[in-house]
């Protein structure tokens, strides 16, 4: 016990710099779990309060979870959240490391940063922003695809009547969005290798193609490899906003825009049953820390210092 006080002294500059962020994740991160007892609950309000509420309401077991998996939109949300995460997940990955390389090759530094803000700038809009924007573009009878298209003899499509092609609608404007954000990560990283790696490179007569794959790529997989692993933990959530305000909530579309959280909200705003959409979490989040796990282990398999632990 002794040396437990002497080592909280030795290290009270270093625990006082921690002390904001433990007392943040305790109470935003630590405290809110015990309100997983919700998802096996059926939620009613008490006139005493939240606890109260929580401690009166119906226990219900597992009833709340065959909201997902009892209807015939299980498979459906369950798909189309996984399969786009996976596409958002591998195509922003190289994505986001490409463009990091491109701007870490341009000269004008100046010219890079003009290039690089540019980019940046799409991740701060708001979804709802967003949706207009796509709207401007897609309307039927003002949008600007149908009326180039119009000038060349196109009939105009109803493109928010038509699910043919919002899956790759959807991907396109969370590449544009999220691309340009994630690439300064990397970019970095790639700041950070030593130069005189390339420096030695370029005297063997290493080209600048081969200077990227000797070099850079090996340098950033570390880095690649955390980043995924995080992905991966939250490929049972999705983008709200993305899958709710760009295809402004067409019913016609839902087929391929239905995704676990704009279908627990639907259900949420029809039923009012706050345990259902508890439930809901609880399973994306349990599901998300078995994936981590397992991806981690495998990592480590193969080497352990690209890991998160």
């Amino acid at each position: 016990m002794t040396n437990f006080f002497k080592d909280i002294n030795k290290n009270k500059a270093l625990l006082l710099m921690v002390l904001p962020g433990t007392i943040w994740f305790l109470f935003f991160s630590y405290l809110p779990m015990a309100g997983m007892v919700v998802a096996f609950k059926q939620y009613r309000y008490s006139r005493d309060g939240f606890w109260a509420s929580i401690v009166e309401s119906k226990w219900v077991g597992l009833q709340n979870f065959k909201f997902l998996f009892s209807t015939n939109d299980a498979y459906i949300i369950t798909r189309n959240t996984l399969l786009y995460n996976s596409v958002f997940i591998i195509v922003g990955l190289v994505l986001a490391v490409l463009l990091a390389i491109v701007l870490s090759e341009i000269v004008n530094k100046r010219l890079a940063k003009i290039y690089q803000t540019g980019m940046f700038l799409p991740y701060f809009l708001s979804w709802v922003i967003v949706g207009y924007f796509v709207f401007s573009f897609l309307s039927f009878d003002k949008g600007l695809v149908n009326k180039v298209g119009a000038m060349f003899g196109v009939d105009p499509t109803q493109w928010y009547n038509n699910p043919t092609y919002w899956p790759l609608i959807i991907i396109l404007v969370f590449l544009w969005k999220s691309v340009g954000y994630n690439s300064v990560v990397y970019l970095a990283a790639i700041m950070g290798i030593d130069k005189s790696l390339y420096e030695a490179a370029m005297i063997d007569g290493a080209s600048k193609w081969q200077q990227i794959i000797h070099i850079t790529i090996p340098m950033l997989k570390p880095l690649m490899t955390i980043l995924t692993l995080l992905a991966i933990g939250r490929i049972f959530y999705a983008d709200f906003g993305l899958f709710y305000q760009v295809p402004r909530d067409s019913g016609t579309l839902y087929s391929v825009t239905n995704v676990i959280d704009t279908y627990v909200y639907r259900g949420l705003k029809t039923t009012g049953e706050i345990g259902m959409s508890t439930a809901a979490g609880l399973y994306q989040s349990l599901v998300g820390f078995i994936l981590v796990i397992t991806s981690n282990y495998i990592v480590r398999k193969f080497n352990k210092e690209n890991a998160l632990f």
